[in-house]
């Protein structure tokens, strides 16, 4: 009976038969089927893929460097583009009382006062505000854009005056101490140049909690953390400084000055 038991097939009717029969047969073939079609899908190129535009688009470089036009030359910037580079180091974030940037309400009274009052404070320095905004090389007509561009953002309607085409030999004003804007490294020699053009607007009076220039007491900590410590404070902003001290300098110009300014403070 055990041995009986132990050969015994499953198939029991003849319906199962059939279906064990079809199955034998049908298996092997689909088999055949997906063998025969992963073998024949091979990728095959897309036909646009080898057109000149693709290929250019492939090999085209990861970045690229473009030229823009040059720079406006001293005496010939536009109020906004001083208003960017030198006057937003104080005006942006209202640094020791600097009226904001479109802040009407700060301006009004200042308006008030006339265009050619404001234009008088700003190149004889009013308050914590150094001469010509801290930037030798400012004529007075590049002030005076300057104080119209501000004044209008905040309600005012004066008259930026026209940008001439400099002639003959700049006004001393002019090139006295003019940083490098060429983009190429300043040297340590323009150390004094940076200080004046950038950094005096805020160190010359310790404005907002800044180091006065040669102040020992001042700069001794800061010193003591090295000059790329330092640098990297200017380059990222720290306090009220904004990043890179409002300028558009180079890390080169900026090291340079502050370089300048931990000498003398030694």
């Amino acid at each position: 009976m055990d041995t009986h038991d132990q050969h015994t097939s499953f198939i029991k009717t003849p319906q199962q038969l059939i279906v064990v029969v079809l199955l034998s047969f049908i298996i092997p073939v689909i088999a055949i089927i997906l063998l025969v079609q992963l073998v024949l899908s091979r990728p095959g190129a897309d036909p646009g893929a080898m057109t000149p535009e693709a290929v250019a688009a492939r090999i085209q470089p990861v970045g690229r460097v473009e030229f823009g036009a040059p720079g406006a030359a001293v005496g010939a910037r536009t109020g906004e583009q001083i208003v960017k580079t030198v006057c937003a180091t104080c005006h942006q974030a209202g640094v020791a009382g600097a009226p904001k940037i479109g802040d009407k309400a700060a301006w009004g009274p200042r308006i008030k006062e006339g265009f050619d009052s404001l234009v008088k404070d700003a190149i004889k320095g009013v308050r914590g505000m150094p001469p010509r905004g801290g930037d030798s090389s400012l004529s007075d007509a590049e002030v005076a854009r300057a104080v119209a561009f501000m004044a209008n953002q905040a309600g005012a309607k004066f008259k930026e005056p026209a940008v001439k085409e400099p002639a003959g030999k700049p006004a001393p004003a002019q090139t006295a101490a003019a940083a490098p804007s060429d983009g190429k490294a300043a040297a340590p020699s323009d150390g004094k140049a940076v200080y004046d053009k950038v950094c005096m607007a805020c160190h010359a009076a310790g404005v907002a909690g800044a180091p006065k220039l040669g102040d020992k007491a001042a700069w001794g900590p800061r010193v003591s953390t090295g000059s790329d410590a330092l640098l990297q404070s200017v380059i990222k902003g720290k306090g009220a400084m904004p990043p890179r001290a409002g300028s558009q300098l180079s890390d080169a110009e900026l090291r340079a000055g502050v370089e300048f300014m931990v000498s003398q403070a030694k």
